[in-house]
């Protein structure tokens, strides 16, 4: 199980909704793809300042997308609407 797997859940999927199964295997695919990118070393002041943001940015787009693949799976299988 990868990071992305096991952040946006991609076994958890009781409906067995294809389009649920898509949304959360490609969010996956993102988050892991994220986190390939490299991490900076830091022997200066202005580097560790550097690599943090890196991280913090990695970290930001990584929920953003948790975020997305929620959303985009709530659309995906919202019943429709009854008045009574």
């Amino acid at each position: 199980m990868t990071k992305g797997d096991y952040r946006v859940g991609v076994s958890f999927n009781p409906s067995g909704n294809d389009i649920v199964h898509q949304i959360k295997q490609q969010a996956a695919d993102l988050i892991d793809l994220i986190d390939e990118i490299p991490s900076l070393g830091a022997e200066t002041e202005e580097q560790l300042v550097r690599a943090a943001e890196v991280a913090r940015l990695k970290a930001l787009a990584q929920t953003h997308i948790e975020d997305a693949a929620m959303w985009a799976v709530k659309a995906a299988t919202k019943p429709a609407f009854n008045k009574n």
